[in-house]
């Protein structure tokens, strides 16, 4: 984890994220260790924070914790990974499984008004 890719749970996740996207837009990762693509995408998140550095938050939340599971439940998460983009407190874009680092790129700057620097 670094400064701006952090663990969060059900428990402090209306702070971390709803709360924190007003003023930092917040890319949530629902993941599983057992999900093959879950793994697949934490390399290219680690990039994502690098090159958006301090304008964009990740904030992954291991759905095999069933109070996790909520998180999912309450988002109607139908598969994994599914990365839900926060922003001003609303859900802005979601999308579901392994892509390349262009899609996701692409799919913060359509659903922010962020720029890679």
């Amino acid at each position: 984890m670094t400064d701006f890719i952090f663990s969060t749970d059900v428990h402090n996740f209306e702070t971390t994220v709803i709360e924190a996207s007003h003023t930092t837009p917040v890319l949530i990762d629902l993941w599983a260790d057992w999900c093959s693509p879950c793994r697949v995408i934490a390399p290219l998140l680690e990039k994502i924070s690098a090159e958006y550095q301090h304008r964009l938050l990740i904030a992954k939340i291991e759905v095999d914790d069933d109070d996790n599971m909520k998180i999912a439940g309450h988002y109607k998460v139908r598969g994994f990974p599914t990365l839900i983009l926060f922003q001003k407190g609303i859900e802005t874009g979601r999308f579901s499984g392994a892509k390349p680092l262009s899609f996701i790129r692409q799919f913060i700057d359509e659903n922010t008004d962020l720029q890679v620097s």
